[in-house]
């Protein structure tokens, strides 16, 4: 893994955070982008060489909206740059790590993604993120 990539926030009302956010960062979200298969809108915030990820659920039954019932708004998950995402799964894998979808889906900001299950990683949902060429 190469560096954090992101950090996803769970929120009810990406408006409303949007607005919090960009007053604690003293910057405009730059993006706002819909991933329809997985439920989600997601807004992203650059401040410095971190970048964060709002994401707010669309659909009542979607991963985003089932962790904010069960844990409330708050960090969601915290992803990392790969340069090759099939590898460090198979890699992962071989170390015992429960991948929750072991082929890469597309997702937001031009990446291919990947899941780790959190009951395998000390109960953080950790994301592998490689850049779409």
């Amino acid at each position: 893994m190469d560096k954090i990539e992101h950090i996803g926030i769970a929120v009810k009302d990406l408006e409303k955070s949007n607005k919090l956010f960009a007053s604690l960062f003293g910057v405009p979200h730059y993006k706002i982008e819909e991933v329809a298969s997985e439920g989600v809108k997601t807004s992203f915030f650059k401040t410095g060489p971190n970048k964060i990820e709002l994401l707010e659920s669309t659909k009542p039954d979607s991963p985003i909206a089932k962790f904010i019932e069960k844990k409330g708004e708050g960090i969601h998950h915290i992803a990392f740059a790969v340069k090759d995402i099939v590898s460090e799964i198979e890699r992962l894998k071989g170390e015992g790590f429960t991948i929750l979808n072991e082929v890469p889906k597309k997702g937001a900001d031009n990446k291919l993604v990947a899941f780790l299950h959190p009951k395998t990683t000390n109960g953080v949902l950790i994301e592998l993120c490689q850049e779409i060429e």
